[in-house]
Parts: C-alpha cells; structure tokens; sequence
C-alpha cells in the first residue's frame, strides 16, 4: 500500500518545475509590485487634500472589498471585452489581480503605520528643514516600514496561497499541475499509468505549502512580539 509508486518521480518533478515555479515567479512579482503601489498609495492618503484621499481610498476599498476571484475574472475577461489590448495571457492577469489586492492591503496597512508615527517626529524633520518628500522618505518611513513587517510577511502568505485561483484560467502554478498529474496518472496505459493517485499527489500539494507558508507564519508572528517589546 505503502510502495513507491512508479510515477512518483515524474509526477514530482513536473509539480516543481511546472507548478512550484510558476507559484513562486507570480507570488514574488505580485509582492514585490504590490508593495511598491501600495507603500506609494498608503503614505499618498495622510496628505491632507480630499481629492487624492478620496480617489485612493476608492481604489483601496474596490481592490479590498472584493473576492479575488471576481478580481480575477475582471482582468482576464472583462477587460479585454472593454478594451482589445487589455487582453492577458493567465500568468499576468493572474499576477495583475494578485497585485490589485495586494497593493490594496498595504495601502491601508502603510497609512495605518505612517499615522502611529508620533506628531513630534513629523514636527521635529520639518524643524531640521526636511520638505514633505523627505521628511516622509528620510524619518517617517523608516520608521513605519519597521511596523509594516508583520503585515507583509502574512500578504506574503496570502499571495502564494491565492495564487493557486489562477489555475481556474489556466495559468501555470501548483494546483492546476496536480490536477494534470491525477489526470495523466489516473489514465489507461499507454496514455497514463492507470493507477488511483489522487490523494498521494494532492496530499503532496499540501505538504509543499506547508513547508512554504509555516516559517513564514512563525516569522510574522515572531515579527509582531518583537515589535511590541520595541
């Protein structure tokens, strides 16, 4: 029951290069990109003037508000229904939504941490001369990137975890390569291997999350109990 079954070693090898690496390439561009938008449009919504607080705080509460998966059908189906050349193929649609929400939760999480910082540092980084572009750059960043830690470490999660709704347009990441594999192992001979492996292959899948999302679960955590003893 227990044996190693023949299709062990390619099934696992396409789940890496075919699945794992598409999983990580959209979660780590997704990040990245989100954090830069969302870090900009965050620190854009403490200046005091109502136009641009009320357009990001739009884009915040559409991007937030809904499910990534209507997100998802949006770009890749919607847009290109509006407007020809918005048409994607699944990895970037699926990272562009991946980024909407993303840079959308760390707009809000980045005007949370820049208003925490105390009145008096904006105060005293205006007495030294800084404008409003350096003071924020210079003293108030810094400071609230260290309180911005904990929540990116858990979009990091997040991101990688809803990567595999890509998999529904048919984009490359780890769950839509199990799904192909149980297909190709299930088959007939010579087609497949004729064998039942759905439980081995999905349990697999479960176990590369696992080991993917748990540091970074115990390294968020241990982010927020550092940040409360500082």
């Amino acid at each position: 029951m227990f044996d190693r079954p023949e299709w062990a070693d390619p099934v696992a090898h396409y789940l890496i290069e075919h699945g794992l690496t598409g999983t990580l390439r959209i979660a780590v561009i997704a990040l990245l990109a989100s954090s830069a938008i969302g870090i900009t449009l965050g620190t854009l919504m403490t200046i005091r003037f109502a136009p641009s607080r009320a357009l990001i705080r739009l884009y915040v509460e559409v991007w937030r508000g809904l499910p990534i998966i209507v997100t998802l059908f949006i770009v890749y189906f919607g847009f290109p229904a509006i407007y020809r050349p918005l048409e994607f193929d699944p990895f970037t649609a699926g990272t562009i939504t991946l980024t909407l929400w993303g840079s959308a939760q760390i707009a809000e999480a980045t005007r949370g941490a820049v208003q925490s910082i105390p009145r008096g540092q904006h105060e005293a980084a205006a007495a030294l001369g800084f404008g409003w572009v350096g003071r924020h750059v210079s003293v108030i960043l810094p400071q609230a990137t260290r309180r911005l830690l904990p929540p990116l470490v858990s979009l990091l999660i997040g991101i990688i975890l809803n990567t595999t709704l890509i998999g529904i347009i048919g984009g490359a990441e780890l769950l839509e390569a199990a799904t192909r594999m149980v297909e190709v192992v299930n088959a007939t001979p010579p087609a497949g291997f004729g064998d039942r492996g759905e439980f081995r292959i999905y349990a697999g899948v479960m176990l590369i999350f696992f080991l993917i999302c748990f540091p970074l679960t115990r390294l968020s955590a241990w982010l927020e109990r550092r940040l409360v003893r500082t």
